[in-house]
């Protein structure tokens, strides 16, 4: 039964973990491991994150243990029997599919899974006023169904558009299924509308870009204090005396690439560095990753995407009221979108993302 639900090349993964997961349940039960607080958390992580393939297998081999009793008694010929297993086998057969449907998913996604936070970034692009207004929308879906979905959005900074909306925004996602579900959202966010602005009634074209920054436990290792220069310096733009006179804002440069972080979005220098740090982390960790999946792998991101924000993702088309997603070519309501129920569109791109992680395996 198994062997039919499951290939043998995620059998034998499957193996593996299996043996690996003895193998730390072995380790924490030695008193020196126990003892080492940092070792026995990684160690819990990690079993946590093997869990999520185990424990469905533990129930499929259940069901397939289940099904194999239904068919002893379906082979017996005593007709109450039978009766009672073909009535039973039909709830067990759709059960042990969705485990392996389940247990498929938790195979290819587990380097997401171990990720619970982000970075979202989101800046206007072309189109002017109308641009900063898109990229306000596209930030509050987000935000929208963060709180649909129960994850810490937090604002990091926010620079409103001189006529409403947004030029750029960074907010920090944390939750279970979070950066998994949003992954590949990167990318050009086009809409085609008539801007509140358009006397003629004409349809114009603006953009905003998404930039999905993750925030994994190994991150802090992704950054070397010592490639970082900082400086601190007072806050520029409109805000009051204390914002033009104070040396609140942090601005920090990482020598090796040549990223740059300018934090002032509170009157705290403390809360100004933390938050530049991590941003500048998850930035440094992003273009890092991004390198190290374009050499592994450049032909399984050209399938999905790149997430890359030159890369025009998605079409918002409020005539007609849908938005396309031009990797799964299919169309979703507009109006549930905005309103942050993205489950059908970000399902389909899972989907895309298994089968052809799948094909590679």
């Amino acid at each position: 039964m198994v062997e039919d639900l499951l290939p043998e090349n995620l059998r034998r993964i499957l193996a593996a973990q299996q043996a690996e997961d003895d193998g730390i349940a072995a380790q924490l039960e030695d008193m020196a491991v126990a003892a080492d607080h940092r070792k026995s958390m990684e160690l819990s992580r990690r079993r946590a994150l093997l869990a999520r393939t185990l424990e469905p297998l533990s129930e499929l081999q259940r069901c397939a243990h289940e099904l194999t009793g239904l068919a002893e008694l379906i082979a017996s010929g005593d007709p109450e029997l039978v009766a009672m297993a073909k009535a039973e086998r039909p709830t067990l057969d759709a059960r042990a599919r969705e485990l392996a449907e389940a247990i498929v998913r938790a195979l290819v996604t587990g380097e997401e899974a171990a990720i619970s936070s982000f970075m979202l970034e989101v800046r206007m692009g072309v189109g002017g006023d109308e641009a900063a207004l898109w990229a306000g929308e596209v930030f509050e879906m987000y935000r929208a169904l963060a709180a649909r979905r129960g994850w810490r959005f937090e604002l990091v900074e926010t620079k409103p558009g001189d006529a409403g909306g947004l030029t750029h925004a960074i907010a920090s996602v944390e939750g279970t299924g979070a950066f998994a579900a949003l992954q590949f959202e990167g990318g050009t966010h086009q809409v085609k509308r008539v801007p509140a602005t358009e006397a003629q009634g004409r349809i114009h074209t603006s953009t905003a870009t998404v930039a999905i920054m993750p925030e994994p436990e190994e991150v802090d290792a992704a950054l070397d204090p010592a490639e970082v220069k900082e400086m601190v310096t007072t806050a520029q733009g409109p805000g009051g005396q204390n914002v033009n006179k104070v040396a609140t804002a942090v601005h920090l440069i990482h020598l090796p690439t040549g990223l740059e972080v300018r934090m002032q979005e509170t009157r705290s220098q403390g809360q100004n560095r933390e938050k530049a740090w991590r941003l500048l982390r998850a930035r440094v960790y992003e273009l890092r990753k991004r390198e190290a999946d374009l050499k592994r792998s450049a032909e399984r991101r050209s399938m999905i995407g790149s997430g890359d924000r030159a890369e025009k993702i998605r079409t918002y088309r409020f005539k007609e009221g849908i938005c396309v997603d031009h990797r799964v070519e299919q169309s979703f309501s507009l109006q549930k979108l905005l309103a942050g129920d993205l489950d059908a569109l970000l399902d389909a791109l899972a989907a895309k993302d298994v089968a052809e992680r799948l094909a590679g395996m």
